[in-house]
């Protein structure tokens, strides 16, 4: 068995249940030639986005690469998810997981580093 498990949370499966029910609709709007049936299933489709966003937020989605066996099961709430993941572009969006920022202070210049000649 994969040491990754990417996919296997109740976000991933959650989010391709609203994502599929979509489709179908958006389908069956193509089919009847009807726009508000068309756009009802395309909203769907965003929708499942957010559904998906916000259970990995609060922790029912895993951070992508290796974790540790005990973290496979889809039952189990990723406690780290409120500092964020490193490396999630999910994480980053929400405003975590974000490295400090240095402040310098006002009326201090930055001055450029001298740059070694090309050999």
């Amino acid at each position: 068995m994969s040491l990754y498990e990417e996919g296997h949370t109740i976000a991933g499966w959650t989010g391709v249940a609203v994502a599929t029910v979509g489709s179908a609709v958006a389908g069956a709007g193509v089919c009847a030639s009807s726009v508000p049936t068309l756009v009802g299933g395309l909203v769907l489709v965003a929708v499942s986005a957010l559904v998906t966003w916000a259970l990995h937020l609060t922790g029912w989605g895993k951070p992508p690469g290796i974790r540790p066996r005990s973290q496979w099961s889809m039952r189990v709430r990723d406690e780290q998810a409120r500092y964020g993941h490193p490396g999630c572009l999910g994480c980053r969006m929400a405003g975590r997981g974000r490295t400090a920022v240095a402040v310098v202070p006002q009326g201090v210049r930055a001055e450029p580093a001298p740059v070694p000649a090309a050999e």
